[in-house]
């Protein structure tokens, strides 16, 4: 099992001072998150810099389309010499059409297309052949010379898919490399609910759950105020409608009913108070870095292959 860092704020300033201190830390992997800052502008400064894996956790997909995303993400497999990892993500309906101001329909259907489109493109660039991708939402049918870069020389990119709904998760199994697991996810729900959606996605595409990749949950808390961070963290993905099934599967869909009136107030301070121990546990491990690597190889070292810790800030 491979062992990440997960920058959530990922800084251009001071993003390869962060990379440096993970591979100094002896990590294997350096994934970024897309919240206030642009992952692949983030990345493009580490790449050729530091022998780590990279990976965007996640990209958000809907804000973007297929061939921007194709150019971005061979770019940085490019630059760091073969050992980018293009996660993806849907983000939510609320944040794709009222901060990203894009279309939102189907979720489910419209990542599989794009993943596919992205495929088509780099096997255009790879091949030579004439781009001739059609979809229900997405067409890809010019590429010219002079804005083709050809083939990489490292191959295209694996493509990791984040989700917590099974049908987001089916199609990660059938179209991509990688699942990239929730924060917002528990033991019981991956084995419950991720596993199975990820089984059924993989025999749609004809191949076994043994060969995907597979980051696991990973919110750690090492410190009080790493405590205090995560409970934040649970209360505002606990708000969230898309993500109330995992609540529900443990009996805590009253939790989240409140969590989301409160939400609804911009009432994010009282938030976490309502987060108990039991919850915290439940999603997060608790204890020294020895104890948080002993207890999430316990909980999910038969089946993840890698973990990807975030670094989280109080602020």
């Amino acid at each position: 099992m491979k062992v990440d860092r997960l920058e959530i704020e990922p800084d251009p300033r001071t993003v390869l001072d962060a990379a440096r201190e993970t591979a100094a830390a002896g990590c294997d992997g350096f994934w970024v998150a897309e919240t206030k800052h642009d992952p692949f502008v983030a990345l493009s400064r580490v790449a050729g810099t530091v022998d780590l894996d990279l990976g965007t956790a996640i990209a958000v997909a809907f804000a973007r389309n297929p061939m921007t995303v194709a150019v971005q993400a061979n770019d940085l497999q490019l630059l760091s010499g073969g050992r980018f990892q293009l996660g993806l993500g849907s983000q939510v309906e609320p944040h794709v059409t009222k901060r990203f101001g894009m279309p939102w329909s189907h979720p489910a259907a419209r990542m599989r297309e794009f993943v596919l489109a992205v495929r088509a493109i780099w096997h255009s660039w790879a091949t030579g052949e004439r781009l001739r991708f059609r979809g229900e939402f997405y067409a890809h049918t010019l590429m010219t010379p002079f804005f083709d870069p050809g083939p990489n020389p490292h191959g295209a990119p694996p493509v990791w898919l984040a989700g917590v709904g099974a049908l987001m998760t089916e199609v990660a199994g059938e179209v991509a490399d990688g699942f990239l697991c929730h924060d917002f996810t528990t033991e019981r729900y991956l084995r419950e609910v991720t596993l199975p959606a990820l089984t059924r996605g993989r025999a749609r595409a004809g191949k076994p759950l043994a060969g995907l990749g597979i980051s696991g949950p990973s919110l750690v808390a090492c410190t009080d105020e790493d405590v205090a961070a995560v409970r934040r963290r649970i209360a505002f993905y606990g708000s969230t409608p898309s993500y109330r099934k995992v609540l529900d599967l443990h009996g805590w869909g009253d939790l989240h009913e409140e969590l989301h009136r409160l939400s609804r107030r911009s009432r994010w301070d009282d938030m976490a108070g309502l987060v108990t121990d039991e919850v915290l546990h439940a999603f997060a491990v608790v204890g020294t870095p020895a104890e948080a690597r002993a207890e999430l190889t316990r909980r999910y070292g038969d089946v993840v292959t890698r973990v990807a810790a975030p670094v989280l800030r109080t602020g």
